[in-house]
């Protein structure tokens, strides 16, 4: 069907995952050659002319343009964008392996020459999930080359965070910075002893928190993992601090995304609220059209379980169809600590696990 639309002289967005590399690149090829932008394979999120496609949040026009290898980057991107005021024309995804070695940035290319020739788009944002550093220092060669300011928010170790990628895009248009969203319950939970364990439903998410725990709290194992010696076993278990992509395709295999039906990770979350263990929970809840009509209800009662801390990274906008304001006191009033940004919920996370290490109460 790709190859079909692509030979009728139309670009393609492949939501489809488990598609193998060497289709990817023989699409990507073919789009290239006809100056056609292939979205994906794995490609959860676009905004097109103003239409979200897939899981997409629900944002204003603007003058931002996302390029994204990654799905929920792009909308923590789009969130933080929104909550300052700022809206976007397109974001391009461009799938989760795009600035991999074999793929080589080929859509991202397209996606980058595509909003620069559009003039409605004042400055470029590109997003992904770490990625091969030949590959980014190329697509930073060709980023350079273009009219439109570029600015690169590239996910992994020694690298800046979402939050303050979004904080450079504002800084570019000369905008100001707000002070990002967080919401408290009436009664905190204490930090206590413990390891922290994160569950996630977005892979890039996931990649983030790992990536501000690992700095501060040595290895954190997943099955996305950061090095190769911190991946989980097949049963997802180990001891110490973990966080799991429940999104990741050898997960979603024959079932819907965790954004859809979270079964998987309410099972998983039960059992961590109520092991000794636990020191602290992280979750992300990710808002927007495709997603859970309610994830807030969802997890409210689980919630309630046990006595360690749950922090959450709640992605999302008030136009969202689910609202950001009413999930934010739903997940308050069971319990949780709600940050808009990932970034700042990872910190929080942290900053408990290290308190309940230390005995500060």
């Amino acid at each position: 069907e790709a190859t079909d639309a692509l030979e009728a002289g139309m670009s393609v967005m492949i939501f489809s995952d488990n598609v193998p590399v060497e289709q990817e690149i023989a699409l990507k090829e073919a789009a290239a050659r006809s100056d056609l932008l292939v979205m994906g394979p794995d490609c959860g999120t676009a905004v097109v002319g103003g239409v979200g496609l897939g899981f997409a949040n629900v944002v204003r026009p603007g003058p931002v343009g996302l390029v994204a290898a990654s799905g929920t980057g792009a909308q923590q991107m789009l969130s933080l964008l929104d909550a300052a005021g700022v809206g976007v024309t397109h974001c391009l995804g461009v799938g989760g392996r795009d600035l991999s070695a074999q793929v080589g940035a080929r859509s991202t290319r397209q996606a980058l020459a595509a909003l620069d020739a559009d003039p409605s788009v004042e400055v470029i944002a590109v997003v992904s999930k770490p990625p091969a550093p030949e590959v980014a220092e190329a697509v930073r060669s060709y980023a350079a080359s273009l009219s439109t300011p570029v600015v690169l928010v590239f996910l992994g170790e020694g690298e800046s965070d979402l939050t303050a990628g979004a904080e450079r895009v504002l800084a570019t248009l000369g905008r100001p910075v707000p002070e990002w969203p967080f919401w408290r319950p009436r009664q905190p939970r204490l930090s206590r002893p413990g390891a922290l364990r994160g569950l996630f439903s977005g892979g890039t998410l996931c990649d983030e928190a790992m990536v501000i725990a690992a700095a501060q709290l040595g290895p954190v194992h997943s099955n996305i993992p950061l090095r190769p010696e911190w991946a989980l076993p097949e049963d997802l278990r180990a001891p110490g601090h973990l966080m799991i992509d429940f999104g990741d395709d050898a997960l979603t295999r024959g079932r819907p995304h965790p954004m859809i039906d979270p079964t998987l990770r309410l099972e998983r979350l039960e059992q961590e609220l109520t092991d000794p263990a636990t020191g602290v929970v992280l979750l992300d809840v990710v808002l927007g059209h495709g997603a859970h009509a309610d994830p807030a209800g969802e997890l409210a009662d689980v919630l309630g379980l046990g006595s360690a801390p749950v922090i959450v990274s709640l992605c999302g906008t008030e136009g969202d169809p689910q609202g950001l304001s009413r999930q934010a006191e739903a997940l308050t009033e069971a319990g949780a600590e709600v940050y808009l940004s990932n970034a700042a919920a990872a910190r929080r996370a942290v900053e408990l696990v290290t308190a309940g290490k230390e005995g500060v109460r």
